[in-house]
């Protein structure tokens, strides 16, 4: 069952460039029924062999500039190191009442872009170093936090801030999320927040399929793929807000 859960979220993880632990978490919060920071530990276990293996697609087929990913992965570790630690430490209801307005809040934003103007994508990003830097230090500290890496942060503000494209954003938030997944889980392994039995199947599940979801993201329409998108993050908050 959790082989091919992981599959179902791989493919997701790929669409997206969110690894696929932001429905992860709550799905094994509703299903499982795991405290909220035991969900956040275990979906990670999936969510960095995800990451890592999209990244890679991503740069294949639409090459990551290392002069834009280095500041937002570098400022990302740091920051996501500091909110692991923070997040261990807080109660768990506290926590998923947290992670529900973080969803919220992430969806009330992309749907504010998605009914507003928007400057056009450009080939040349509008803001480089030190506001690549900013935005990997907000998302680390956030992604460390929740757990979801941060990507789920960079995406919307890379696309209408920095004047990416969706699949650009996505491949460099996918670039600020490798280190910064890394770093949270070893933090949430070592406070023991981690089943690595559901885990594990879950990753090769992911492994086996995100290539597919990649393919699909750069064959899809731009302003479609937003609107799944922003979707997605109103299905994941209204999930997890039964378990509240």
């Amino acid at each position: 069952m959790y082989l091919i859960f992981g599959a179902a979220l791989g493919t997701l993880g790929g669409l997206f460039g969110i690894g696929g632990g932001l429905i992860a978490i709550p799905l094994l919060g509703v299903l499982c029924g795991l405290d909220q920071q035991l969900a956040q530990g275990t979906a990670l276990v999936m969510v960095v062999p995800n990451v890592m293996l999209a990244l890679w697609r991503y740069h294949q087929r639409n090459r990551i500039e290392l002069r834009h990913a280095l500041p937002l992965a570098s400022m990302g570790f740091c920051f996501a190191w500091i909110g692991s630690i923070w997040a261990v430490g807080i109660d768990a209801q506290t926590m998923r009442v947290g992670f529900v307005a973080f969803l919220v809040a992430l969806s009330t934003y992309n749907l504010v872009r998605m009914f507003t103007a928007n400057a056009p994508a450009s080939s040349q990003m509008h803001y480089s170093w030190p506001w690549l830097g900013v935005l990997g230090a907000a998302s680390g500290t956030m992604g460390g936090l929740f757990g979801v890496g941060g990507a789920v942060v960079a995406t919307p503000v890379l696309t209408s801030l920095f004047g990416t494209t969706q699949v650009v954003a996505q491949g460099l938030s996918l670039a600020l999320a490798l280190p910064s997944t890394g770093v949270t889980l070893v933090t949430y392994a070592a406070h023991h927040q981690v089943n690595w039995m559901i885990g594990l199947p879950l990753a090769v599940g992911g492994l086996l399929s995100i290539s597919w979801g990649v393919k699909v993201a750069h064959a899809m329409p731009e302003r479609l793929l937003r609107g799944l998108f922003c979707g997605f993050l109103v299905f994941c908050a209204v999930m997890l807000a039964f378990k509240v």
